[in-house]
């Protein structure tokens, strides 16, 4: 396939998880849908984890991440979200991010990541 050929994967009736175009990977946002009851940082660890499977499957991983943008719905959860993100992001690789403060659409979410990456 080109590089620069569109490809979209796990396409629902509202999104797809990913879509891959011209060398880079788009992740929509993603949620703690198998455990919305955990604390924030089970939440965040939820969430990385979806962040590296889809990653893997698109051919990128998080060395290659070019930003994030981190939704949280309580901005002092931010210190124990750093915590986890901190373990899970490789030192040398660490990506532009933004954190704010959002209404998510459940209100069991505690977090929303929103990743783009290069292709491997």
């Amino acid at each position: 396939m080109s590089t620069t050929a569109l490809k979209r994967a796990h396409v629902g009736k509202r999104l797809s998880e990913y879509a891959v175009y011209n060398g880079v990977v788009y992740l929509a946002g993603q949620v703690p849908e198998v455990d919305p009851e955990a604390d924030i940082r089970g939440q965040t660890r939820e969430v990385l984890g979806h962040i590296d499977r889809l990653l893997a499957e698109a051919g990128s991983d998080k060395t290659r991440i070019l930003s994030c943008q981190i939704f949280l719905t309580d901005i002092a959860d931010i210190g124990a979200m750093n915590e986890v993100w901190d373990e899970w992001v490789p030192q040398g690789n660490t990506p532009p991010r933004a954190t704010v403060e959002a209404k998510l659409a459940n209100p069991k979410y505690r977090i929303e990541v929103v990743v783009t990456a290069a292709l491997s």
